[in-house]
């Protein structure tokens, strides 16, 4: 399985830092923000990683990053994405990155305490389909919220103003090759973005949508709260731990 890590964006949220960088490349405690999510898939024994980023910083990702050598990576690359166009979109890039084969996605402002290795070992056993990363949270209406029956998700609703449950789909996906196929049948959505929540619901419809539950403390870090809860956390407890 092959990683992608989504850094795209312009980060609007966090202005007026992100215009004079990227989102990704802001700090969080004593490391920029994308190490994470790189430590993330190098701990669940992922070292091959595409990075899509955008905006007017995507030199600083290879300044940063380099042949990843350093963070345990044994192949890095990085591809640019144009515009705005959503996660999907982003997603779409790595297409030939995964040259056919199942990839694990995470957002490049998603950061962790545990690792997520289990999960990743539990769907190169599923075979096909998706798997999609599930967390507890005081505030669901920020994020894709899944309506659940025992062990199976029924559908996805993005941002509900009464959420069917606590949880949180968090940024982190696993699919096999066929995601590509269905972001080619996406339409744009009322924000102009090809939405990961619709390729989510395809797999849904198709019954091959898995979940697990992220163990530890998770958060993103897109907005000036969240960007300083995760520096809180980090400091007090680490992140990516076994």
């Amino acid at each position: 399985m092959k990683g992608v890590i989504l850094a795209g964006g312009l980060g609007t949220r966090l202005n007026p830092l992100t215009k004079i960088t990227n989102k990704h490349l802001l700090p969080v405690y004593d490391r920029p923000m994308i190490t994470y999510p790189v430590e993330c898939l190098v701990k669940a024994g992922i070292d091959d990683i595409l990075i899509v980023t955008g905006g007017n910083h995507p030199g600083d990702f290879l300044r940063l990053l380099g042949n990843g050598g350093r963070y345990g990576v044994k192949n890095i690359g990085y591809v640019y994405q144009e515009g705005e166009g959503g996660i999907a979109d982003a997603l779409a890039l790595a297409e030939n990155h995964a040259a056919g084969g199942r990839v694990c996605v995470v957002l490049g402002d998603n950061i962790l305490e545990k690792t997520i290795r289990t999960a990743v070992e539990e769907y190169r056993k599923q075979g096909k389909g998706a798997r999609i990363l599930l967390k507890e949270v005081d505030d669901p209406q920020r994020f894709g919220v899944p309506v659940l029956d025992g062990d199976k998700v029924l559908k996805i609703i993005e941002k509900p103003s009464d959420p069917p449950s606590g949880f949180a789909v968090t940024g982190i996906y696993m699919y096999d090759f066929q995601v590509f196929e269905f972001i080619k049948t996406l339409s744009p959505s009322e924000r102009g973005e090809l939405e990961i929540t619709d390729v989510n619901n395809l797999y849904i419809n198709q019954g091959t949508m898995t979940w697990s539950k992220i163990d530890g403390w998770w958060t993103d870090a897109g907005t000036f709260d969240s960007l300083l809860k995760a520096s809180n956390l980090v400091a007090h407890g680490g992140a990516n731990n076994n």
